[in-house]
């Protein structure tokens, strides 16, 4: 088999790490359903399915400078990212320590300040207009940085994407749009969602480059990414990339998927799954080892197990810190 990570730059330490955090990140989902059918956590949107193109996206952005706005299917690339674990698992507990909101926030909306995460919001597509807003601070500023923000299909269509795409085209800015297409807005497919083939055959009319790759693969997420943000560093504007991937699970916990699919298709679709394809293609070149695998798996599960402990039993934020940043506090 041809070995496609050494040709892009990567040691064979590279892409464990990156099948070692697509995997922390399954296996996190896997958790939080369990937790949710226990009646411990209150909601689960899941990433499943999406992890590849997440991971190989973090991969290619400077994650010591670079500010980011990732959506709420984005565990893989949080991770990626920097955000542990246990901050994951607070998150999903609403308990005072989440760094993304003090437990404020529904699980999976991030946002974290030393991480340049910048805070998610319930209505989709809303981080689209703000991630614009940081690419052009940065070229006001001069300062040499990539924003990047994360998305779905369905948000695709909404009009914060349309005026923050409009927006960036228009003043050139060094910002990337990835949307993670997979295929399903809540119920609606995606045949009923576009007219087009491809959201990024819509790039054109913003003034700026499009590209699709195949987001069960980290590796092509890594090159398109890198290739965008290369144009962004060299002053050429904004990119509207899209990930080619499917939600394997329902939209939610509190949704049923098979109203609207079948479950044929779903198992056709796990086929491709960039956990179990990205997994093969190491084995296959010997750079995942049953031995690495067998450590790998037991190191997550201890992992999400302490985080899991840890996360439950830790104290909700303090009531009357419950109109803080709503209204301005005197001393």
């Amino acid at each position: 088999m041809e070995n496609r990570h050494h040709a892009l730059g990567f040691s064979d330490q590279d892409v464990l790490k990156m099948y070692d955090i697509m995997l922390t990140a399954r296996r996190v989902d896997e958790r939080l359903w369990l937790l949710n059918r226990a009646g411990k956590i209150p909601f689960v949107v899941s990433c499943q399915g999406q992890e590849a193109a997440q991971v190989g996206a973090a991969f290619a952005l400077n994650r010591e400078k670079d500010y980011v706005a990732p959506y709420y299917r984005d565990y893989g690339f949080v991770l990626a990212w920097g955000m542990t674990v246990r901050e994951m698992m607070l998150n999903n507990f609403a308990r005072g320590e989440d760094p993304n909101s003090a437990g404020r926030q529904m699980p999976g909306h991030f946002g974290y300040k030393k991480l340049r995460m910048l805070s998610h919001s319930s209505p989709v597509t809303t981080q689209n207009p703000h991630a614009v807003g940081v690419a052009l601070a940065a070229k006001l500023k001069g300062d040499d940085i990539v924003s990047f923000v994360t998305f779905g299909e369905g948000s695709a269509n909404q009009g914060d994407f349309h005026e923050a795409a409009n927006f960036a085209g228009v003043h050139k800015l060094p910002v990337i749009f990835m949307c993670e297409n997979n295929h399903y807005a809540i119920s609606v497919g995606l045949k009923h969602q576009l007219s087009c083939d491809y959201v990024s055959d819509r790039a054109k009319g913003y003034g700026m480059f499009g590209k699709t790759f195949d987001g069960n693969d980290p590796l092509a997420a890594y090159l398109a990414v890198k290739e965008a943000a290369d144009r962004a560093h060299r002053g050429e504007g904004p990119s509207l990339l899209e990930a080619n991937c499917y939600r394997l699970t329902p939209h939610t916990s509190d949704d049923n998927d098979m109203t609207y699919r079948t479950k044929a298709e779903v198992e056709e679709a796990k086929k491709h799954d960039g956990v179990l394809t990205f997994a093969a293609y190491l084995r296959e070149l010997g750079v995942l080892t049953p031995e690495r695998e067998k450590e790998m798996e037991e190191r997550i599960r201890k992992e999400i197990d302490e985080a899991t402990d840890y996360a439950e039993k830790a104290p909700f934020a303090d009531p009357m810190t419950v109109l803080r940043y709503v209204y301005e506090e005197k001393d």
